[in-house]
């Protein structure tokens, strides 16, 4: 069941904002904000089958300036990484060849 914040801390609602018990039930986060769940079937909330769903508003899309920074951050990262795998790898094989 969907139910307010104090009918989900209470583990009670007489009037659910929406009801279904067919077990393949689809429900739509329409909108952000939070959402309260718990189970109908008596007893059931108390020993914690209950949860909130929080749905985080859509952000707004990048600038292609945004992603072109954070796409060349990204790239000097990754060659970084890398060159100091490499490095690792080449001092391995090193170690291998005198010790």
């Amino acid at each position: 069941m969907v139910v307010t914040k104090d009918e989900y801390e209470k583990c009670h609602s007489a009037h659910p904002i929406f009801f279904f018990n067919n077990g393949v039930t689809v429900f739509t986060l329409d909108r952000p904000g939070l959402f309260y769940f718990i189970s109908g079937v008596s007893g059931h909330c108390e020993r914690g089958q209950k949860i909130i769903k929080v749905l985080e508003p859509a952000s707004p899309p990048q600038s292609a300036d945004q992603n072109e920074q954070k796409n060349h951050a990204t790239a000097v990262a990754m060659a970084a990484i890398s060159s100091a795998t490499l490095m690792s790898y080449i001092m391995s094989f090193v170690g291998v060849l005198f010790f």
